[in-house]
């Protein structure tokens, strides 16, 4: 390799074997802790490539994209974060950097890119950057709770890998929307994305009209569990012929197809096929706390109000937190543009939000209010109207824990309240170790504020 690279990043050990890397490989290299002297060599002129964390002690790196896009749009940038999502994944792409990869990354993976970088230097970037392509219809990639930031880790793990994904979840969950991000943002996202489902393969030219579509991109199977063995047979062959240029393949599915049924919708050969890599995707009942953020994102892409967008009352926000959303995060997307055109108050009301889930069936809090009611038999009849929800499906994996956190969370902050925040007396209370609360504090992100006492 031979030209210049700029590298920045708070951590010194990665600025050194970075250095160590490139130089070896040919490279002039100059690093830095500090995104104002980064900027400052970019002005310059200095550089040929730029290799930048996002969090940095003077800035976001992030931001600074859009600078060096204005003032030097040859220039590539190469993201690398520890924030190792796919939220920033997609801002990367969208602020135009010219790759992304999470920490800690693979060393010989990010020397070819930068190898890749190096051959483009003076070809400017195209307006758009490499930003996926946005549809109205898409459902955000929002949440903040765990099971999504699990999601959010793998998908940033495989989606520079050619392995098969195979995508499963509920109507309305984003398979579709989590295969298209895995496309935008790997190394096929300048190739096609193609989605096909059994009525594009049902005869025998399907396979080869499709491959020829795709060109090597990626090829999402549309509800892999709905197609009849024989063309599923036809998939099989197709992954297993040798092609010049080989698509990707994503696959997506409403159940989890991973059983060794007999009568299983999917064929098993095709499933180890499919299967290098399964991402399932939570129901929105399983990720009770992203809702009001949720709602609260399609409140304000609905807006078309002159006074600005609505907002979730509190009891609003209760009421939709303990309904079921049997149709998911698309459902809810659906309330929230109703709400939107129809709210007269800058709030949303608790009748107004009672009146949209009205009629349906609907998940009951945790706990019941009742006077009479154990705590125990609460917690039963919620455990048995949460499968009941699911049908003849299983709930997700992970029960246990998820159940415990929403029993934990709660008995630990109304303790807290109740000591005023005092964590010795807390843990007293409690009968746990204080190291041990304040481990479940920091594990269940649990705000702790002084105040006055309960009882």
């Amino acid at each position: 390799m031979d030209g210049t690279v700029l590298v920045a990043d708070d951590d010194r050990t990665i600025r050194t074997v970075l250095t160590q890397a490139l130089t070896r490989a040919g490279c002039k290299v100059h690093a830095t802790s500090s995104l104002t002297t980064l900027m400052r060599w970019v002005g310059e002129g200095k550089g040929d490539v730029v290799i930048s964390d996002v969090m940095m002690p003077d800035g976001n790196g992030l931001e600074m994209l859009p600078k060096i896009a204005e003032d030097r749009p040859d220039l590539p940038v190469i993201v690398i974060s520890a924030q190792n999502t796919i939220m920033t994944a997609i801002k990367a792409a969208e602020a135009q950097a010219y790759d992304y990869l999470p920490k800690p990354f693979d060393l010989p993976e990010l020397m070819k890119r930068v190898a890749r970088a190096l051959e483009r230097v003076g070809t400017p970037r195209a307006p758009s950057g490499n930003a996926p392509e946005k549809d109205e219809d898409d459902l955000p990639m929002v949440g903040r709770t765990a099971v999504m930031q699990a999601l959010y880790r793998v998908i940033a793990r495989v989606m520079n890998t050619d392995i098969p994904v195979l995508i499963w979840g509920e109507s309305g969950t984003g398979k579709s929307l989590i295969a298209r991000a895995i496309h935008d943002l790997s190394d096929r996202r300048s190739l096609p994305f193609v989605t096909v489902t059994e009525a594009d393969l049902s005869d025998i030219d399907g396979p080869a009209r499709v491959l020829a579509k795709v060109r090597g991109g990626t090829l999402l199977i549309d509800e892999i569990g709905d197609i009849s063995h024989e063309v599923q047979a036809r998939i099989t062959r197709m992954m297993d012929a040798d092609h010049d240029n080989p698509p990707r393949f994503v696959a997506t599915s409403q159940v989890d197809l991973s059983g060794d049924q007999v009568d299983s919708p999917l064929r098993r050969d095709l499933y180890y096929r499919l299967s290098g890599a399964t991402l399932h995707v939570p129901a929105l009942r399983d990720r009770v706390e992203d809702i009001p953020l949720l709602a609260l994102h399609f409140l304000e892409k609905s807006d078309v109000h002159a006074a600005g967008p609505r907002a979730l009352s509190a009891p609003a926000d209760k009421i939709f937190s303990n309904y079921s959303w049997p149709g998911n995060v698309r459902q809810l997307e659906h309330a929230m543009r109703q709400l939107a055109l129809t709210s007269r108050a800058v709030e949303i009301t608790q009748a107004e939000a009672e009146q949209v889930v009205g009629g349906q069936p609907s998940a009951e809090p945790l706990v019941a209010y009742g006077n009479t009611e154990k705590l125990g038999a609460s917690v039963e009849r919620h455990l048995k109207r949460y499968f009941d929800l699911h049908g003849n499906m299983l709930p997700p994996p992970g029960l246990y824990q998820r159940i415990l956190r929403e029993i934990e969370a709660p008995l630990i902050e109304i303790s807290l309240a109740a000591t005023s925040g005092n964590q010795a007396k807390c843990a007293e209370l409690l009968g746990i170790n204080r190291n041990t609360l304040r481990k479940k504090i920091t594990d269940l992100e649990i705000e702790v504020t002084r105040g006055r006492k309960m009882m």
